[in-house]
């Protein structure tokens, strides 16, 4: 048994080190199976209470030594520093292998594990702030309302998030038809014997309103209900597209093509002209079913569009407008259809045509499509086209529209007595204002 150290205190880590060999730690194993320090010859292991830490080397020392008593006023921590240092600056990416993992303690290492851990996607999440901080910069600079400094064509200025989802969605086409209804007093003053129900005269480009009557006033449209419906097949469907005639198609009420062979397919160009032109009905389901596989399914899709186009007074029931019940409009919503169908290239080139022949599945392989708009069919000078209809409730409907000198004026007349001889008179009395 070795004396204990003078001075010492009875609860000091160096009374603990100097305790007989009965006594020693739980984590401490016995000196003779240990290895002794380099130039230690007396070294022993001192471990801390439960709780403390792991086990730490240290050398005895004697009592009146002075860097004895700086041992006892200093933490063993300090010769661990100094060794983790120097591991570090050995091998800065891993430690020696001849470094026993006893003499490290489980607190650098798991540092050290961390730190590595962390070190790529730290780097990464940088790249990302400093990309998406350099999509800003060049978005400020060479987006913006003053354009001073533009962006060189070459560079790509896309956000991180463009680049990673890909193309974003093409910019909108012309924006809707907004009508001027705040005006008083009308610019064109002219009064039928007969007047329509509902009625409007308005500028295409400008939204002006040049001459009304009950605008707002909701009422059965009949077959104007086609605008809707050509425009979301062409917003569905691509040109080349084919349509399968369905035994639905062929039990249509109404007007229709006529010719449809069941079971066929026809391309979609002649169905839209078989559509827009004599008004097919059968043409109308036909297309209905091939977008959205139903014609209840087709009809939701028209009140949807409705709704995101802002038309309040606007209903569907069918695609062809055939059935009265549920299914109207007003001309103020009408007119902002007809903005639509003029700004969409594939339906402007279909309704300004007086007659079309188109390729059809039937002997000859052709078919002779003939527009009921009443200015084409009198050859009324500049004539855009757009749509007429007619039931037995909504009366005589047409939506017209005319370019004379570079400016457009389209007209809507619901419930007319004569909608050819009236938009007639409304465009010249428009025209020359």
């Amino acid at each position: 048994m070795r004396p204990a150290v003078a001075g010492a205190s009875p609860t000091s880590r160096t009374s603990a080190g100097s305790s007989s060999a009965s006594r020693r730690s739980r984590c401490s194993p016995s000196a003779s199976s240990r290895p002794r320090a380099r130039g230690s010859p007396s070294t022993r292991y001192a471990c801390g209470d439960p709780g403390r830490g792991p086990c730490h080397d240290r050398a005895a020392r004697p009592a009146d030594d002075p860097r004895g008593r700086a041992q006892r006023t200093r933490p063993a921590d300090d010769l661990l520093a100094a060794r983790a240092r120097a591991v570090r600056l050995r091998h800065r990416g891993r430690p020696p292998p001849s470094a026993a993992r006893v003499n490290r303690p489980y607190y650098v290492s798991s540092v050290r594990r961390r730190r590595r851990r962390r070190g790529p996607l730290a780097v990464v999440a940088l790249l990302a702030i400093i990309l998406v901080a350099a999509a800003v910069v060049l978005r400020s600079s060479g987006g913006g309302g003053g354009g001073r400094h533009p962006a060189p064509p070459g560079l790509d200025t896309r956000s991180p998030l463009q680049l990673a989802n890909g193309p974003v969605a093409a910019t909108p086409g012309p924006r809707p038809l907004a009508l001027r209804l705040d005006r008083t007093r009308d610019v064109v003053h002219l009064r039928f014997r007969q007047q329509p129900r509902s009625g409007l005269l308005f500028d295409l480009d400008t939204g002006e309103v040049l001459w009304r009557r009950a605008p707002e006033r909701i009422l059965p449209i009949a077959s104007l209900t086609k605008m809707m419906t050509a425009l979301i097949v062409v917003d569905r469907e691509a040109a080349d597209a084919k349509v399968r005639i369905t035994k639905e198609a062929l039990a249509y009420k109404g007007s229709g093509v006529g010719v449809l062979p069941r079971g066929k397919r026809v391309k979609l160009e002649t169905m839209l002209n078989g559509l827009l032109l004599p008004s097919g009905n059968d043409a109308a389901i036909a297309l209905a079913q091939r977008v959205s596989g139903t014609v209840r399914s087709f009809v939701a899709t028209m009140n949807a569009r409705a709704q995101e186009m802002g038309l309040r007074c606007t209903h569907y029931t069918s695609p062809d407008g055939f059935e009265d019940a549920g299914n109207h409009s007003c001309a103020v919503d009408l007119a902002a259809e007809a903005r639509a169908v003029l700004d969409q290239p594939r339906l402007a080139r279909i309704v300004r045509r007086r007659r079309a022949v188109m390729p059809f599945p039937i002997k000859g392989g052709r078919i002779f499509l003939y527009n009921n708009n009443p200015l084409l069919r009198m050859g009324y000078p500049g004539t855009l086209g757009i749509k007429t209809g007619f039931t037995d409730r909504a009366g005589r409907c047409l939506v017209a529209a005319a370019r004379r000198g570079g400016r457009r004026l389209g007209v809507v007349l619901l419930h007319s007595p004569d909608p050819g001889t009236q938009a007639r008179k409304l465009l010249d009395r428009g025209f020359g204002v």
